[in-house]
């Protein structure tokens, strides 16, 4: 009997620990991974309701094994639910001077995650619209198959309650 119940309870705990309770937003957007056009993006739409919850934003980057170069810049626009807009540039290495990936292989992907802004709160409830592009120097980047943009709850919200 009590082997039964362990065959039964395994799958329910393993979905349980599988669940990552710091997450409030997290979507990935296909690249063309043979010519990503700098007048493309990928967007993500983020409703919020609540501005008092602290959090932190990363982006994700997939590349292949045959991406050229060692790091990727990114033009990360937002726009908030007044109109306002904000951009930023960000670089993120992606290999070490000796070509090693920093990020987890699996085949012939690399999968990263950086963090963008951290323990930020939203200053307004509504729509907010990110959007990615492109900001290599080459008119379209070969290699970047998947960008993707989390949003997750800080630690700082602990300090809060």
């Amino acid at each position: 009997m009590k082997k039964y119940l362990t065959l039964l309870l395994l799958p329910l705990a393993l979905c349980f620990a599988a669940c990552d309770g710091t997450v409030y937003y997290a979507e990935y957007e296909d690249v063309d991974e043979h010519g990503w056009l700098p007048t493309d993006s990928v967007a993500f739409d983020v409703d919020v309701k609540d501005t008092n919850l602290i959090f932190n934003f990363l982006v994700e980057v997939r590349n292949t094994v045959s991406y050229p170069y060692s790091n990727t810049f990114l033009f990360i626009n937002t726009t908030f639910p007044d109109g306002s807009m904000a951009r930023d540039t960000m670089e993120y290495p992606l290999a070490d001077p000796s070509g090693q990936w920093y990020g987890k292989r699996s085949g012939r992907y690399v999968d990263t995650r950086y963090s963008f802004r951290r323990n930020v709160r939203f200053p307004m409830q509504g729509n907010y619209h990110f959007a990615i592009t492109n900001g290599m120097r080459d008119s379209a980047i070969v290699g970047l198959s998947h960008i993707g943009f989390r949003i997750e709850y800080s630690n700082m919200n602990l300090n809060h309650e």
